[in-house]
């Protein structure tokens, strides 16, 4: 065997180490389809809220519970997208998907989001709404930095970006939806998009 061939095979090795280790990276579509959700479902809480008799929202009132809805139909699709598109591109490439680092990633992610998703409603019971968006996106951006050493791909620098802009968005509350349509919305569109390309370009 010359010493080429022995560095391929040391190069194959490592890459199905890797694999094996660590949950395969979610798909550029998975992405792209979480910032449309996430923009639509903007667009229309925003259109409920401003068509509302008093333009705010308040805690037991109706329009908060159908905003309520619309992030969770927000959450439900972008979850099952995600896994609809990863195992199916997980069946195409022969790669296991549901293992142990699945339930390790699936733990990294869901401790902080869980974590924030409660505080964020022991908040809003004692009626302060002004951070709620800034929690949010910072508490999604440190989900995905802690999952981010179980996943091949670069979710680690999308969480950096999601906590920076829920820091902003604490700076600057009155701009809090904007900043959580550019998160949510924008941001995962962007980072789809380039997942994409870099996908086609291998």
């Amino acid at each position: 065997m010359s010493e080429q061939d022995y560095l391929k095979d040391l190069s194959e090795i490592k890459n199905l180490m890797t694999k094996s280790s660590r949950f395969i990276s979610l798909s550029g579509w998975a992405g792209i389809m979480a910032g449309v959700y996430a923009v639509i479902g903007g667009i229309v809480a925003y259109y409920i809220v401003t068509n509302s008799a008093r333009e705010y929202l308040i805690l037991d009132g109706y329009i908060f519970k159908l905003i309520m809805l619309d992030l969770f139909l927000i959450a439900f699709l972008s979850i099952l997208t995600a896994v609809f598109i990863t195992t199916r591109r997980a069946k195409k490439d022969g790669v296991e998907i549901w293992d142990d680092t699945t339930k390790r990633l699936l733990i990294n992610f869901l401790i902080p989001l869980i974590t924030g998703g409660i505080y964020i409603i022991i908040i809003l019971g004692q009626q302060k709404y002004g951070q709620t968006g800034a929690l949010m996106l910072i508490f999604y951006g440190l989900a995905l930095v802690s999952a981010a050493k179980y996943s091949i791909g670069h979710i680690r620098y999308l969480g950096f970006i999601e906590i920076i802009l829920g820091l902003i968005c604490a700076i600057i509350p009155g701009y809090g939806f904007w900043l959580w349509m550019l998160g949510f919305g924008a941001m995962h569109i962007i980072y789809g998009a380039i997942m994409l390309i870099a996908e086609k370009k291998k």
